[in-house]
């Protein structure tokens, strides 16, 4: 089932006021709102009494916001907040992990659906969040939670598990669902940002939102800049399979994110091709797809070793030159926090000397 789920066909600035996008989050849109009244506030003195009017006037200013996102039959649905999520349910890495970045782990009530080990950076933060034993919780669990708010895939958004986004709303309890999941028929680096984005608009933690982001753009130009003026390398991102090589073409998350630090991703459409196909394309660097961790040395080799210890593939180019690496399916594929991994993994691999 979890193999399935990862299979699924790739898919998928906030100004003051307005936010707009290409990606499946349409637009981020503040309302006006008059806000609590200071009688709500209980009294307080001295600086603390400052602190706290300042954050509810901050509060106050923010919301309601208003997002679009979209439901199982991959219709747009508008959804407004009134106030930050306060209940959350999390299911699956990037979900959880994007919450833990943005530090938002006491609001999450719930998280599931761990392929492996959240990052180090983040582990004690995670030790305060109930873990479910389940992968992924059925609607039933979940209704036993009482969300306000639940993230997660796409293809997690069945009435056999989490339950239909349409069905979430009756109750009032808002969606997201990751644009890169298998909402559209492509899926972009952009899109990867904007989600990031949008949650720190949703929960009001918008200046930590763009750092991430900045940093990942950052790197992605720092790589272009190096790159500029060079011969763009070669590339393919694949996995193999019984039937076939898996190719992560340009419609990818991994093969945009390529594309965008500069490679010429030899294929546009994701798909399978056949051994042959492959030499005769022989491309100059090739990334290996695993299901695993960064830390999984094991499985990564294991995954190298499907090209350079074939002998049907001594003739390429990338295997000649040293030039086949791994990367984890959870760097390139709806991979929130850990997109920024994603792009150095692909720029060390098409640059290596720019990381020495």
């Amino acid at each position: 089932m979890k193999r399935l789920i990862k299979k699924a066909p790739g898919v998928l600035r906030k100004l003051f006021g307005l936010a707009l996008c290409t990606g499946n989050v349409l637009f981020v849109q503040p309302l006006w709102s008059g806000g609590r009244q200071a009688s709500e506030d209980k009294p307080a003195t001295g600086a603390s009494s400052a602190g706290a009017v300042a954050s509810s006037a901050q509060e106050d200013s923010h919301y309601p916001v208003r997002i679009t996102n979209y439901n199982y039959e991959k219709q747009p649905v508008q959804m407004v907040f009134t106030k930050a999520p306060e209940r959350v349910v999390a299911v699956y890495q990037n979900s959880i992990e994007t919450l833990l970045a943005l530090g938002l782990e006491d609001r999450v009530i719930a998280a599931a659906g761990l392929d492996h080990e959240v990052k180090p950076e983040w582990a004690m933060a995670f030790a305060k969040i109930q873990y479910l034993t389940e992968f992924t919780p059925n609607k039933e669990r979940v209704i036993m939670l009482q969300p306000d708010f639940i993230l997660s895939w796409y293809s997690l958004f069945d009435e056999k598990r989490l339950g239909e986004v349409d069905y979430w709303h009756t109750r009032g309890t808002n969606t997201f669902i990751a644009a890169n999941s298998g909402v559209s028929t492509s899926a972009s680096l952009e899109k990867e940002y904007q989600d990031i984005l949008t949650l720190g608009t949703i929960f009001n933690v918008e200046e930590k939102a763009h750092v991430i982001v900045n940093q990942m753009r950052a790197e992605v130009d720092k790589v272009v800049a190096y790159a500029q003026g060079s011969t763009k390398k070669r590339v393919l991102i694949m996995e193999t399979q019984s039937n076939g090589l898996r190719i992560y073409g340009r419609n990818a998350l991994g093969g945009d994110m390529a594309t965008k630090l500069g490679a010429d991703v030899i294929i546009t459409e994701s798909g399978l091709i056949s051994a042959e196909a492959l030499i005769g394309h022989n491309p100059d660097c090739i990334f290996m797809v695993y299901f695993g961790s960064s830390a999984d040395k094991q499985t990564a080799d294991a995954a190298v070793n499907q090209i350079t210890g074939n002998p049907a593939y001594v003739s390429l180019s990338a295997v000649k030159n040293k030039r086949v690496f791994s990367i984890p399916l959870g760097e390139m594929y709806c991979s929130g926090i850990r997109t920024l991994d994603g792009i150095i993994t692909l720029a060390k691999g098409m640059y290596p000397e720019l990381y020495q």
